[in-house]
């Protein structure tokens, strides 16, 4: 029996060559194909670039992060890369491109860099905002969504949030009192007091009582803020012993509660409401998350929307003011409306606010032109395209919600502040809540802002009762408001907001 192994092999080598160097060509032609086409999918890098500190140097301007990215839109186009650092971002500028990572490839982009404020005041891990996406994120964000923020337990808080706003008008009336011709006042002062006020009677259950610092025992840290960047793992540990002290008070209460009557504990004891933490709570008890501290999420729960929801709050309605006092026409109309929809001599109330379709179009409008988020940051799990470009797992995308805002083939005169551009047919249907992508002031996709609905109600309900009670003029001798933004890279006005006030006669 013969063995196949050692049978001899026969080779004609005058064909060798021929076939050699068809198998050659064929494998040249694929490697240039691939080489081709990922460099025909990578995105345009952008120049000036350093050594090791990649782009930075751009940053270092007069401008805000947000103008300079649009700027440099305009010569690279919609797409493009930088260098910031070692780490490279995709920055993104039209709503074509946001529609395909926040809804194609919307699972791929639900992570966010940790920023040295949430490393270090914040357990970045556990929050809502900037903890990964997995199943513990999507728990809490749940938590948040349908117990603490649900339209349910925002209608159960009207009365608190409205109380808050009374007494920070009473304080508007006084000083208005003081000179029928007007009195000058420090309008972003007032607006910070009053969303602080509204955020500490919903969150930590405490009612306001004078200024800020004095009238909440536990946050005289507030005053010591400014300055505070570089100890900002000190002011961690001062935030954690903070809401530690809020943590066993409430406890403490239940337990009393539960001691002197078990069926108590509802969502109203006694007349009083109950707030973030009495909320939250009982369900970190029942969570199937099974936490070594459920307090830690606790703590962090609660006070990243503290945070956040009190300076954006502020800073929105900072601008929308700015921008009715330097279109006293808009003003007008506005008030002309309320008159209209709200009975004469009467006060306008929340249920009033879906009657005012102008109202309405005028925050809009404000929050396309100076969106509190003037960018978003992601970065993507897997490999994906977007815009027909490659992007690797790893990469960072930055959203330019600014420049979005601003582009002249969806915004008529984009510059321009035009209320009833949202009253027309095309844009009517524009909503707030990220589903056209053309329009992001509180973003999209799986990390959109969970506040947007206590942050609207808050607005609608303040920017009437201002419009309807008072007459408002710039102060500044020009009688403009200068609507310069600060260099950082959210959308915050630099110069202070003061208007001269007087009671509507």
């Amino acid at each position: 029996m013969k063995l196949i192994l050692f049978q001899p092999i026969t080779v004609s080598f005058s064909t060798f060559p021929f076939t050699a160097t068809i198998i050659s060509i064929i494998f040249l032609y694929n490697v240039f194909l691939i080489v081709t086409k990922e460099k025909k999918k990578k995105a345009p890098n952008a120049s000036g670039a350093w050594p090791l500190l990649g782009h930075l140097g751009l940053f270092m301007k007069d401008k805000p992060i947000y103008k300079t990215l649009g700027t440099m839109a305009d010569t690279y186009g919609p797409a493009f890369n930088i260098q910031l650092g070692s780490q490279e971002y995709l920055v993104v500028s039209n709503k074509e491109m946001v529609k395909e990572c926040f809804t194609s490839n919307d699972k791929l982009f639900s992570n966010r860099s940790i920023t040295l404020g949430a490393k270090y005041m914040l357990n970045h891990t556990s929050t809502v905002v900037f903890s990964p996406y997995g199943t513990y994120w999507r728990e809490v964000r749940k938590i948040m969504m349908q117990q603490v923020l649900s339209n349910r337990r925002l209608q159960e808080l009207q009365h608190s949030k409205i109380d808050e706003i009374d007494k920070s008008f009473a304080k508007l009336n006084d000083l208005c009192s003081k000179d029928a011709n007007g009195t000058k006042v420090s309008m972003e002062e007032w607006l910070e007091d009053m969303t602080f006020n509204i955020s500490a009677r919903i969150v930590f259950g405490y009612q306001s009582g004078g200024d800020t610092p004095d009238f909440f025992p536990y946050l005289e840290f507030v005053d010591r803020l400014t300055g505070l960047v570089k100890n900002m793992k000190n002011l961690g540990d001062e935030l954690n012993s903070i809401a530690g002290c809020f943590i066993q008070e409430h406890r403490q209460k239940r337990r009393a509660e539960s001691l002197s009557s078990p069926s108590s504990l509802s969502n109203e004891v006694d007349g009083d409401v109950q707030d973030f933490f009495d909320v939250l709570m009982p369900l970190m008890e029942q969570s199937r998350l099974h936490l070594d501290d459920p307090d830690l999420l606790i703590k962090t729960t609660i006070l990243e929307p503290f945070a956040f929801w009190t300076e954006s709050s502020t800073a929105s309605l900072t601008w929308v003011i700015s921008l009715l006092l330097n279109h006293p026409n808009v003003l007008k109309q506005a008030r002309e409306e309320i008159d209209r929809h709200v009975e004469n001599g009467k006060q306008v109330e929340a249920s009033d606010i879906p009657k005012l379709a102008y109202m309405n179009a005028i925050i809009k409008e404000s929050m396309r032109l100076y969106p509190f988020g003037a960018v978003l940051e992601r970065y993507t799990t897997e490999d994906c395209e977007v815009g027909g470009f490659n992007v690797a797992a790893g990469t960072h995308v930055i959203v330019n919600v600014w420049k979005i805002h601003r582009d002249p083939s969806v915004w008529e005169n984009p510059s321009e502040f035009r209320p009833e551009r949202f009253l027309s047919s095309d844009k009517v249907g524009v909503d707030l809540y990220g589903q056209s992508n053309e329009f992001l002031p509180f973003g999209t996709g799986r990390r959109m802002c969970p506040g947007i609905n206590l942050a609207l109600q808050m607005m609608h309900y303040v920017l009437a009762r201002l419009v309807q009670g008072y007459e408002l003029k710039p102060a500044s001798p020009d009688g403009k408001v200068d609507m310069e933004e600060k260099i950082v890279i959210t959308n915050i006005k630099m110069c202070p907001l003061e208007a001269i006030i007087s009671l509507r006669r």
